[in-house]
């Protein structure tokens, strides 16, 4: 029986990471494009050699010859677009990759109808939006990887803090991929069902929530490049819920008609992600608070799809 396809635009740091991680699930042959002459080629030869050793067969295409090979995906990972650099914010990258998604999205929709397309390219809520409107695909074949990253920092953070295992801790982030607009739900982190609130004094709690917002740029500042492999591994989570029909609950950021009182907007919400892409939408209890700061994320979204000229 044959594997089914994942293809991956855009082979920097975060496409491979994710096309290595993926490898080694073993559940889908993977398809890794670039533009740049040689360097998908080269990734994924360099991530097949490692087979034998890892364990895993899966056949790995790189490609810069165009987006032929990735005709037929059942999932379509989006990455490409221009970095962001040490002081450089999400939305400032806007204009140029708005021009690049438009062309990617162009030419790989009309070869795999049928997939599910998962966005990467920032800014995410903004990127996500535009690849629903130019598409012409239903809402729930777009999810934009927003908050399946950021509630991984926001696990690690408090695993850290509380000294626990992070298998342990349930936690979510919604709202806009942002630095400062991420929403992470603190009244709904806990540890094997036991309220975190309970288990930590206020502003420590406080200083969890203020790390995961800040836990992309930290990552920057010390790298002086944006990080990749937790970025991988949060895509392939995704990826595998819809592969395998996990219907796992995972925060993305995607087309709202209603939910959250919001319409024509693209933002992390939680989400049950299957075969189907996005199965349904979750309501989750929101504080006031926690319900006041989602709607300041609505607004900075909004700002952002403005300029989209859509």
């Amino acid at each position: 029986m044959a594997r089914p396809k994942v293809s991956i635009i855009g082979a920097g740091a975060v496409g491979t990471a994710t096309a290595h991680w993926l490898a080694q699930k073993s559940i889908a042959d993977i398809v890794l494009t670039d533009i740049i002459e040689g360097l998908p080629e080269g990734k994924a030869l360099d991530i097949q050699q490692a087979g034998p050793i890892a364990g895993f067969d899966v056949r790995l295409t790189g490609t810069s010859r165009g987006y032929e090979d990735t005709a037929g995906s059942a999932v379509i990972v989006i990455t490409a677009g221009i970095p962001r650099k040490p002081g450089m914010t999400r939305e400032q990258l806007i204009d140029t990759n708005a021009g690049i998604l438009r062309h990617v999205i162009d030419q790989v929709v009309p070869r795999s109808r049928n997939g599910v397309f998962i966005i990467l390219t920032n800014p995410l809520d903004a990127m996500t939006y535009l690849a629903y409107k130019v598409s012409g695909l239903p809402r729930e074949r777009i999810l934009g990887q927003s908050g399946a990253l950021d509630t991984t920092r926001f696990r690690t953070f408090l695993a850290t803090e509380l000294g626990v295992s992070v298998s342990d801790v349930d936690a979510m982030v919604i709202g806009a991929h942002t630095d400062k607009d991420m929403v992470p739900l603190a009244s709904l982190a806990n540890v094997r069902g036991i309220p975190v609130r309970t288990m930590l004094p206020p502003e420590r709690l406080e200083a969890v929530v203020a790390r995961t917002r800040r836990g992309g740029a930290e990552i920057t500042e010390l790298m002086k490049q944006s990080g990749f492999t937790a970025a991988g591994a949060a895509l392939v989570e995704m990826i595998e819920a819809v592969l395998l029909d996990r219907r796992r609950v995972i925060p993305c950021s995607v087309y709202l008609d209603g939910e959250y009182g919001q319409r024509d907007i693209c933002i992390g919400v939680p989400v049950i992600v299957g075969a189907g892409g996005v199965e349904r939408i979750l309501d989750a209890p929101l504080t006031d608070a926690e319900r006041q700061a989602f709607t300041a994320s609505v607004a900075v979204v909004r700002e952002m799809l403005a300029s989209l000229k859509l």
